[in-house]
This record gives C-alpha cells, sequence and structure tokens, in this order.
C-alpha cells in the first residue's frame, strides 16, 4: 500500500511540474534565447544536455562561449603570463594568435562536437565570419581587446533558419581587419541585443550576483546597478558581466546570471516559477 501510495503522489508530483513549466514553453517556442556558456563544458554538468531539450521543443538557442581557463592553461605552457585589467584579458600580438586558437579551433570544436553528438545540428562560428562583429579597440591598457559596436546578423540568421544550433566564438573584426579578442560575456549581451532575444542567460561559477553577507540576490533593476557597483557588491569578474546584462536589456525582456554547477539551471530558471540566479530587469518593468 504504501509503495501504491509513493507511486500516486510521484505521479502528482510530475503532472504539477508539467503543468508549471506549460506556460513557459508556450511562451518561448519558437525565441531565440542567447546563452553564453563557458569554456569548460565539461564542469557545466547538464548544460548541454538541458540545451538539447530546447532545441527539441522548438526554441532557438544562440551560444557564445568563453574559455578564459583554457587560455590562462595553454599561456602557462608557452611561457606566457596572463594579465587581467579590470576583469578583462590584457592581449597582445602573441596572446591573441593563442586566444583564436584556443576559442575556435579547441573550445568552439569540442562544444560543437559534444552537441552534435547528442543528436543536435550545431555549427561553430567566430565573430569574425560574415564581419558577424565589427570592434572597436577598448582601452590600450588591455591592448588588442576590443568593444562591439555593430553586430550583422545575417549569417546567425541563416544558420537559424537552416535549422542549426550555432555556437559562437567571442573574436571581433576591428580596425583595418584586426581580429580583436572581445569578452564573451559582452558578445552575448550584444548579439543578444542585436536578434532581440527572448532572454540573455549567462552561466558563472557563482551562484549569481551575492550581497554583503554574501547570499544571493534574487533580482536585480538597472537603476541599483551603479551603486551595487560603488559599494563594492558588484566587481571584478561579474563587472562585464553585468555590463552585458544592461546593453542586452535595450532589445532583450530579462537577463539572468546563473550557477552552471546546479544540475540542470538552464531548465530550472526558464521553466519554474521561482528560477535561480539573479534575473536583471528593466526598472519600469513588472517582476517576473
Amino acid at each position: 500500500m504504501a509503495a501504491e501510495t509513493d507511486t500516486v503522489l510521484g505521479a502528482d508530483t510530475a503532472v504539477q511540474s508539467i503543468l508549471e513549466a506549460l506556460p513557459y514553453i508556450a511562451r518561448y517556442v519558437g525565441a531565440t534565447l542567447v546563452i553564453k556558456l563557458g569554456g569548460s563544458v565539461g564542469d557545466e554538468g547538464t548544460v548541454l544536455d538541458d540545451l538539447v531539450a530546447l532545441a527539441s521543443l522548438g526554441i532557438r538557442p544562440i551560444l557564445v562561449h568563453g574559455g578564459g581557463a583554457q587560455i590562462s592553461a595553454w599561456m602557462g605552457r608557452v611561457g606566457l603570463e596572463p594579465r587581467f585589467v579590470d576583469g578583462r584579458r590584457y592581449t597582445d600580438e602573441a596572446t591573441l594568435d593563442l586566444v583564436r586558437m584556443v576559442l575556435i579551433g579547441l573550445v568552439n570544436s569540442e562544444i560543437v562536437a559534444r552537441l552534435n553528438a547528442r543528436g543536435v545540428r550545431a555549427i561553430g562560428v567566430s565573430g569574425l565570419d560574415g564581419a558577424m562583429l565589427k570592434a572597436r579597440l577598448r582601452d590600450e591598457r588591455l591592448g588588442l581587446v576590443g568593444d562591439v559596436y555593430e553586430v550583422d546578423l545575417a549569417l546567425l540568421a541563416a544558420l537559424q533558419q537552416a535549422g542549426y544550433v550555432v555556437v559562437v566564438a567571442p573574436l571581433g573584426t576591428g580596425p583595418g581587419g584586426q581580429a580583436l579578442n572581445v569578452n564573451a560575456d559582452t558578445v552575448a549581451g550584444e548579439i543578444a541585443r542585436a536578434a532581440r532575444a527572448e532572454k540573455l542567460i549567462l552561466f558563472t561559477d557563482v551562484a549569481g550576483v551575492l550581497g554583503a553577507d554574501g547570499k544571493l540576490i534574487p533580482e536585480i533593476t538597472a537603476d541599483e546597478i551603479p551603486e551595487l557597483m560603488e559599494s563594492g557588491i558588484i566587481r571584478g569578474g561579474m563587472i562585464p558581466k553585468i555590463e552585458a546584462c544592461v546593453r542586452a536589456l535595450q532589445g532583450v525582456q530579462r537577463a539572468h546570471i546563473i550557477d552552471g554547477r546546479t544540475p540542470h539551471a538552464l531548465i530550472r530558471e526558464l521553466f519554474t516559477d521561482t528560477g535561480v540566479g539573479t534575473m536583471i530587469r528593466r526598472s519600469q518593468e513588472a517582476p517576473r
């Protein structure tokens, strides 16, 4: 009798979960989501499995990936010393060559291979392809690091129309055709803004934006961000993530910073009432 009761309770829980998810599924079918992954997909648990589920539902994810850990590791192998300014990597000519090799030749192709192995038609590009991302030098202190000022969506649109999940390496075309290293969060934010995506989702290795007490801040409005930065709550590597979210809000409904270490974090964020991580929204919008 106890086993039968457990079965009924389990079925009821499953039905409740499905009922909770259905309105969100209906909202996102056919929508574009821009998702930024870290470069180390082996540490991202079920993220790629969640992406397969999204694609099967008719949701159209665009993936932008980082690769900072791999770049730093390869710099160590060849005797280059990583250096960061305001959370962004200093990039000289030698570093840029290595960045291109790691991002395009290693990280991008690995994510594409893993998605293809899961039955998703994935294809890898960089911001250099089709002059997708045009960039200008950000700051002389950073070297060959760019800020995106124009996004050409033609290539992405054509690939999505052909049924591909597109995986984007964060490089841009600078003055005179010079390749520039661009922060992956920045790239994701610019693509999301230009595509007017339904959501921008940035994965990280912390729970989200943490308060002074170390607890998660579940929701932030755009007008709260300057004070959080001035107080040091938002600092270091979180700064480019928040900047990307604020920029994306010019075209995106909501942006999210979530923990890639949490099992099925993407599904939880998209298809449950509570979500996970920190949501950033326009000040004038109603809460989720």
